[in-house]
């Protein structure tokens, strides 16, 4: 719940300034203004953001982690990809309604319309690689892959977030919002994930295991 809290407030306060048209809306403003440049470069870093290209990098990791816990014995394999598959399924169930509540409108480079609070290519960004990395990690024995996947994760999130906000598709804090929703979902999905491991540790030999 610690890990929780920080998170969950801070998306508090950014969804209440964005509804409230706070002081927050007014500095987001003015950020995006100094930020966005559109260019070619941009759209493509905001295109990592997109269902079509971070669902099926998460797909692949899951597919992968569901044959290596079927081909170890593990005892409730598909746990770990199941989870995966519905803390994906969440972001569109939670993004949605919010975008629909909040009615924000775009920002100038892109043709009037509302409902871009809070930002869904950041949300899928943040849960698809996130999630890959948070079930690949405990599969990994070397530091420096484990380190390396991390670095990559980071850097496709940072790259369609940069993306989004530099060709002008969302301001600032519909990305900055977007961290918090996937930080919590990615929080969740480990805390399930790593309590249910520790009960098979602590529970009886897995179907495999026998006497030496």
């Amino acid at each position: 719940m610690l890990l929780l809290g920080p998170p969950v407030l801070l998306f508090a306060l950014i969804t209440w300034q964005v509804v409230a048209d706070g002081p927050l809306v007014a500095a987001d403003e003015r950020l995006s203004r100094a930020l966005v440049r559109p260019d070619r470069a941009s759209e493509l870093l905001a295109d990592l953001g997109n269902v079509q290209v971070a669902v099926p990098v998460l797909a692949i990791a899951l597919a992968y982690v569901a044959w290596h816990g079927r081909a170890t014995g593990t005892d409730r394999w598909w746990l770990p990809p199941v989870a995966g598959i519905l803390t994906m399924a969440l972001v569109p169930a939670l993004v949605a309604p919010l975008k629909e509540w909040t009615d924000r409108p775009g920002t100038p480079a892109v043709p009037p319309a509302v409902g871009y609070y809070p930002s869904g290519h950041t949300a899928t960004a943040v849960v698809a690689y996130g999630a890959a990395t948070l079930l690949l990690l405990p599969l990994l024995r070397s530091a420096a892959v484990r380190g390396g996947l991390v670095l990559l994760c980071s850097a496709l999130v940072a790259g369609a977030s940069y993306g989004l906000v530099r060709r002008g598709y969302h301001w600032p804090l519909d990305v900055a919002a977007s961290w918090c929703l996937g930080a919590v979902l990615l929080i969740g999905l480990w805390l399930l994930v790593s309590r249910s491991s520790r009960r098979r540790s602590a529970g009886t030999p897995s179907r495999r295991t026998g006497p030496s």
